[in-house]
């Protein structure tokens, strides 16, 4: 069935507002990022984006999910990098947009309240990505892992996110750098 109509349109402007947002945020950060420069962005009024998306933090969970899409981790199913490779590779993207980490860590700190709108998708990514890391490491037949998959895959996970924390105050931390090592350490090759 093919979508037509204003309903497609209105899908085509929700797309277009969470692609200018990822712009906007990665550029100009979280809290220089306001509804005004989005909607200005996209040619349309603050009230037109809350139309879209009901909430300035619904919007933002919006373009978290567009970022995952965009890092390629959300996508299951076969991939030419392993997971490791895959994983570095988010990473070192994130080092170019830091107003989309910034919004990250601030929305995972305020996702904790079980009725805050990003609650889910930090519920969902966090148990997707555990999944990614641990499928990634059980397929590397070549590495020796020195924990259980499930534990291995929130010790990287846990190590990536506290990292960027480190980044947003130092941007001399390297993040990939030192998820790589942690790796290597927690999954030795043979």
């Amino acid at each position: 069935m093919t979508r037509r109509g204003s309903y497609a349109k209105g899908i085509a402007r929700r797309e277009e507002i969470l692609e200018s947002a990822l712009d906007v945020i990665g550029r100009h950060g979280y809290q220089n990022a306001s509804l005004k420069q989005i909607a200005e962005v996209v040619g349309v009024t603050p009230a037109a984006l809350l139309h879209y998306f009901g909430t300035k933090e619904e919007l933002f969970t919006a373009v978290l999910r567009k970022r995952d899409e965009h890092d390629g981790l959300a996508q299951e199913g076969p991939h030419e990098q392993s997971t490791q490779d895959r994983l570095l590779g988010a990473i070192r993207h994130n080092a170019e947009v830091p107003g989309l980490v910034e919004l990250f860590s601030r929305l995972a700190v305020d996702a904790a309240d079980p009725a805050h709108p990003a609650h889910e998708y930090f519920l969902e990514r966090n148990a997707q990505l555990r999944a990614l890391v641990t499928a990634g490491f059980a397929a590397e037949t070549d590495r020796a892992p020195v924990l259980d998959p499930d534990t291995m895959a929130r010790v990287v996970q846990a190590v990536a996110d506290g990292l960027q924390l480190q980044w947003m105050v130092d941007r001399d931390v390297d993040m990939a750098g030192i998820v790589e090592k942690v790796i290597e350490a927690l999954a030795p090759r043979r």
